[in-house]
């Protein structure tokens, strides 16, 4: 298959099939436009317990796959926030873990799984809770960023602190933590919140510049409030 990825604000990856029978998957309601020359199943792709897992990682439950019947048969794929798409080649890194919602769609190849964070701090003040998204297999799989990408390749030891949910994927070799701000005047008039994640390398960190949660609570507030 050959790809790529169109428009700025809201891009789109566009995928073009180079012979009949391949596949690409996304879930349920994530393509955007497609050619004739492809039939789409659904699916809980790997069964029930899988399909829960994904939900429960921000995913749908079911997943949508579509087949090329035909060479030249084209599907894009859409981004629902403002920002930009990322290509993961999984076959050549050995895949990611991302946070929850960052999986756009992947190649029949790829696998998409639930993982726990290792340590209880990250799981209860991560921002992401317990469950993330661990992309693995063989293929390439494309990643939803909120806002700007930043890319950041960590030397062994180097250690990178982010805001929490500015983190969309690392790769398995960097060490992921939690850890808290120091100083009481900083917790309270910061503005930061009370954690950071703290990224430990080797490997490879994907940063989004927008929190889409933090932005959604700043549109909340200019939303009227219907009065009784």
């Amino acid at each position: 298959m050959k790809y790529e990825i169109i428009g700025t604000t809201m891009p789109a990856v566009e995928i073009t099939f180079e012979r009949g029978r391949e596949k690409m998957y996304t879930q349920s309601g994530g393509m955007a436009w497609m050619t004739d020359g492809v039939e789409m199943s659904t699916n809980t792709k790997g069964g029930l317990m899988k399909g829960l897992g994904r939900m429960f990682a921000g995913e749908s439950m079911f997943m949508a796959t579509y087949t090329a019947t035909r060479p030249g048969a084209s599907i894009a794929f859409a981004s629902t926030v403002a920002g930009q798409i990322y290509p993961l080649d999984v076959t050549a890194t050995g895949g990611m873990i991302c946070q929850k919602g960052a999986f756009l769609c992947a190649e029949e190849g790829v696998e998409l799984n639930v993982t726990f964070t290792k340590k209880a701090s990250a799981g209860l003040f991560g921002g992401e809770g317990f469950i993330l998204e661990d992309i693995s297999g063989d293929g390439m799989a494309f990643l939803e960023i909120d806002g700007d990408i930043i890319v950041k390749d960590l030397a062994p030891g180097e250690v990178l602190k982010v805001d929490t949910g500015n983190v969309v994927g690392f790769e398995r070799s960097v060490e992921f933590e939690i850890e808290t701000i120091k100083g009481f005047s900083n917790v309270l008039f910061g503005g930061e919140g009370l954690f950071l994640t703290k990224l430990t390398g080797p490997g490879r960190v994907i940063i989004q510049t927008q929190n889409i949660n933090e932005f959604a609570m700043r549109v909340a507030r200019y939303i009227p409030s219907s009065s009784k």
